[in-house]
């Protein structure tokens, strides 16, 4: 079982990109996998899949990482205008925003001296009051995000961890191996790619790195099967 510690981040402000090479990475893997997948499926030749292979690494991955920093930099748009509004509020409807720090700090159980005192503290500081009503009326706080360092993270791992799935097929020629063990190979290395990532994974949460590295690859696993589902009931197309 995780220490309690494992979770919780002791005032830095140093970027974390390991949640967006986790997003990126399991969602670059499974994209391509089943793109190879639904080909192989489809029986169709190893030039098509190296093309719509790579087609979808990289304009997924630059989706990914424009709509990764789109949303961080959307956020903290978001959180700095609603801020501004409320530094605004101090000044023009000050005792209504005191008396909501007030009503604040009954929740927390404040009574009389204490309650008073606690008022008097929390509003004597700008940034204090200002944040106190970010998170309780606005349920708003300062994330530690970079949108520039997030989309490139995001794509970074994307195009890495997406880019397992082709090995084989780009080194075909150096491997004496039939199309089914190839296939087969291929899988194989998607997969534990994908447990690997789902270890990583794991850092953010309450499960066991073996639970979420299998859980991550089992998810990698059913994408891939309906996409080679999909390209074997549709293959008659491609003749």
């Amino acid at each position: 079982m995780k220490d309690e510690h494992d979770f919780i981040s002791h005032g830095t402000t140093k970027y974390n990109w390991l949640p967006d090479f986790v997003y990126g990475g399991i969602d670059g893997a499974i994209t391509t996998f089943a793109v190879v997948a639904g080909v192989e499926g489809a029986s169709l030749s190893i030039p098509i899949i190296l093309i719509l292979g790579f087609a979808n690494l990289f304009a997924d991955g630059f989706s990914m990482a424009i709509g990764k920093y789109l949303s961080d930099k959307t956020n903290q748009e978001q959180y700095e205008r609603i801020r501004q509004i409320e530094f605004r509020h101090l000044k023009e409807k000050t005792e209504h925003e005191r008396d909501e720090v007030r009503d604040i700090m009954k929740e927390y159980n404040f009574k009389g001296k204490d309650l008073d005192k606690a008022v008097e503290i929390i509003t004597s500081d700008p940034e204090a009051w200002v944040d106190i009503m970010m998170r309780k009326e606005f349920n708003m706080t300062q994330e530690n995000i970079s949108p520039i360092k997030g989309g490139i993270a995001t794509f970074v791992s994307f195009v890495l961890i997406g880019f397992i799935p082709l090995i084989a097929y780009i080194f075909k020629p150096l491997i004496p191996v039939n199309g089914n063990s190839l296939f087969i190979a291929t899988c194989i290395a998607t997969l534990l790619a994908l447990f690997f990532v789902g270890t990583v994974k794991s850092r953010f949460s309450i499960k066991s790195w073996l639970i979420s590295g299998l859980e991550t690859a089992l998810i990698g696993g059913v994408a891939a099967s309906i996409a080679y589902a999909i390209g074997f009931f549709l293959r008659n197309l491609a003749s």
